[in-house]
């Protein structure tokens, strides 16, 4: 009789818990940890702020190195220097046949691959006290100063999500592509 009872009892917790670990199952499946809930289509637009390469991701605006000038001198050049030379911060400007160099002198002019991932970092990261909290047309404007004190632009060249991607950068064919299987090819 105790062995019916123990096959019995074990019979019992066992189904007990494999009807709990399914309904767990269930509800992970249908509402993952039971924490949170699921993004809405505008706090997802709100955090997809990412430039890619190829200028997908770039918002409307514009703006000029003209423009771009006293923006910098408000907002870039405690870390930058006026010129975007003198730091303390990382230098932006100069640097230009440096790389192969016993000091190399990583800039935007010398070592940036792309003009569009130049918007994507000054965006999401600067200025550092306070990022993104520069409109579209700001960045772009500072961008396009960036870009005319390197030399790559002319100052009064118009950037924006059309003309951005098209921009050369100097150092472009600098970078060797990731060969890895799983990373898309451009």
């Amino acid at each position: 009789m105790r062995n019916i009872l123990t096959v019995g009892l074990t019979t019992i917790l066992s189904a007990g818990i494999l009807w709990a670990a399914d309904a767990n199952d269930r509800q992970e499946r249908t509402h993952g940890y039971g924490l949170g809930r699921p993004a809405t289509d505008q706090e997802i637009r709100a955090w997809n702020i990412d430039v890619a390469p190829t200028g997908e991701g770039l918002p409307a605006g514009q703006g000029t190195a003209k423009q771009g000038a006293p923006l910098f001198a408000a907002r870039c050049a405690a870390c930058h220097g006026q010129t975007g030379q003198e730091g303390p911060m990382d230098r932006l400007v100069g640097g230009v046949g440096t790389l192969a160099s016993q000091h190399p002198i990583k800039t935007i002019g010398s070592y940036w691959p792309y003009a569009t991932t130049l918007y994507d970092y000054v965006h999401r990261a600067m200025p550092f006290p306070a990022p993104q909290s520069l409109s579209p047309d700001e960045v772009y404007s500072v961008v396009a100063w960036l870009l005319y004190r390197n030399g790559i632009i002319a100052e009064d060249v118009v950037v924006d999500a059309q003309s951005l991607p098209g921009i050369s950068m100097p150092n472009r064919q600098g970078f060797i592509p990731d060969p890895r299987p799983d990373v898309p090819k451009p």
